[in-house]
């Protein structure tokens, strides 16, 4: 299994970074030495399975200590068929990607040949993700009642927006990535929320190309990658970083002012903020 190798360094949410679509076919190394003491629940999964292409841990827990645990996390992943690594150094590896950036990597349970696995991730890595296209909705579909509809564009939307928006008494409608820019108008929508995905996948690019249409005709928000679809739509440039954010204590500030946020993040990419001067774009946080 090949894959873009990020690392998230919280010590908390295993279950729910291996199921947020957000990941889709990345290698995951887990920085905290124990997971799997929590077991698997359903009612953490953030999407219908997980998109991972593999996992890599210090150790698997062999016991499980969460009343809502209804299964262990190695049978999980097995039934998932989810390719994992145990007994690997991940804090050491860490230091390393720290380092040298973020790779594209591969894991193989076949081939030990370091030349012959050189040349799978070369020739894996110069294609871009497509995965969105498996990720998202096939039809626009309203899934619950409210007084506020407000629409979103799913490019790897997860559980727990939908259930916010619940909450809130949002009537939420789910429109495929591909949706025509016509169908996405005649919803009469409220707002319009472009949902977290798998950045810069190829899928990406025609939800641009929408809501660059949309700009102005509805309130839109961007989440993580939709932010940066906002971003691309109105004319911005988006950019790998040398180490991407993935975890739970990353703060924020507005800009001038000495009061702070402690957010969590996941994104490998960042907006090229110098991209949209000139471009009546009002940044309020950093």
């Amino acid at each position: 299994k090949t894959g873009w190798v990020s690392c998230y360094t919280g010590i908390v949410g295993y279950q729910e970074v291996l199921t947020v679509p957000a990941n889709a076919a990345k290698i995951i190394v887990m920085t905290y030495p124990l997971i799997g003491n929590c077991g698997i629940a359903k009612r953490f999964m953030e999407s219908i399975r997980p998109w991972i292409s593999g996992i890599v841990i210090k150790e698997n827990s062999r016991i499980i200590s969460n009343w809502q645990a209804e299964e262990g996390l190695s049978r999980f992943l097995k039934r998932e068929r989810i390719l994992a690594v145990e007994g690997i150094d991940t804090r050491a590896l860490m230091l390393e990607i720290r380092e040298t950036g973020e790779q594209f990597g591969i894991i193989s349970t076949r081939d030990f040949n370091p030349v012959s696995l050189k040349r799978k991730i070369k020739t894996a890595g110069a294609n871009a993700s497509d995965v969105v296209k498996k990720i998202s909705v096939k039809k626009i579909n309203r899934i619950s009642r409210g007084d506020l509809t407000i629409g979103i564009i799913d490019i790897g939307v997860t559980n727990s927006l939908l259930n916010q928006l619940e909450t809130l008494g949002c009537q939420v409608v789910l429109i495929p990535y591909n949706a025509a820019y016509n169908d996405i108008l005649n919803l009469s929508l409220q707002g319009l929320i472009v949902s977290d995905g798998p950045e810069m996948d190829k899928g990406i690019y025609r939800v641009v190309d929408t809501v660059k249409r949309l700009l102005g005709k509805i309130p839109i928000l961007g989440i993580a990658a939709g932010c940066q679809v906002l971003a691309m739509a109105m004319g911005g440039r988006v950019e790998r970083m040398h180490l991407g954010h993935h975890g739970l204590n990353y703060p924020v500030s507005r800009p001038r002012s000495r009061k702070g946020k402690i957010t969590s993040q996941n994104h490998s990419y960042v907006i090229n903020e110098d991209s949209l001067k000139d471009k009546s774009v009002k940044v309020s946080w950093r």
